[in-house]
């Protein structure tokens, strides 16, 4: 911004014939930079409106160039469970947590999606960041598949009144009749650690800062977004054929 000031606060000094820049010193340029942007204070204004659309047009291209280098991992991940039609023509993306309320609050409009749009597959990114809490609840929702629980359980564990933790998971796998011995067991397995790394992985590249955070084809959606916001985004992808 000083620069863009600099270089405008010269130009109309060099425009008077008997100002040189050899002739200003560090002390008067700096003055004259204050003087012009005293008269002009929309020189200000325009410096940071340029810098900040130029900063929003390089994010912009930098997550595209991330998403479709990633895009193969992000919507066909083995290692990922999907919800709704694994076959659907649209793939949603999304990472949450079971203790962060925002993603229950958007639990309801992600099981509405898949209820209305029945050509909608959503990978579920599971990407426990709000403590060892979390990590726990995590493991053992990836740990259930082993049991063919995944869906159950993770609905029961998003209607959950109270904190993801050890005993309301063990609880709540009690309730959906599952083998507890079994599912800690497969809690450890190498392919529950490698689905909450390569979360980690790819929250990181794409410069995700919380959950829950949504990717729809091509636009990453963070925050809780609504169910018309969701269809409004499934349509575009739709259209963009």
């Amino acid at each position: 911004m000083i620069r863009f000031a600099t270089s405008t606060a010269l130009a109309l000094c060099l425009a008077a014939p008997s100002v040189s820049a050899e002739d200003l010193s560090r002390a008067q340029m700096q003055e004259l930079v204050l003087e012009t942007i005293r008269e002009n204070p929309e020189i200000v204004m325009e410096a940071l409106q340029t810098l900040q659309a130029r900063k929003e047009q390089e994010d912009a291209a930098q997550a595209q160039s991330v998403l479709s280098a990633n895009r193969a991992v992000l919507e066909r991940d083995p290692n990922a469970p999907v919800l709704g039609n694994p076959d659907g023509d649209v793939t949603v993306v999304e990472f949450f947590d079971y203790n962060c309320g925002y993603c229950r609050r958007t639990f309801d409009d992600v099981h509405a999606l898949i209820r209305d749009d029945t050509n909608v597959r959503v990978v579920m990114r599971e990407w426990p960041i709000l403590g060892e809490e979390s990590v726990y609840a995590a493991r053992a929702a990836l740990a259930s598949r082993s049991q063919g629980k995944y869906e159950a359980f993770h609905n029961a564990l998003m209607r959950n009144e109270g904190r993801a933790n050890e005993a309301s998971v063990i609880r709540i796998a009690e309730e959906l009749g599952m083998d507890i011995e079994k599912l800690k067991q497969d809690m450890d397995a190498p392919e529950v650690v490698a689905h909450i790394q390569t979360s980690i992985q790819l929250t990181r590249a794409l410069d995700l800062n919380g959950t829950p955070a949504f990717i729809f084809g091509d636009q990453i959606a963070p925050g809780a977004i609504e169910l018309d916001q969701m269809k409004d985004l499934v349509a575009q992808i739709r259209e963009a054929g």
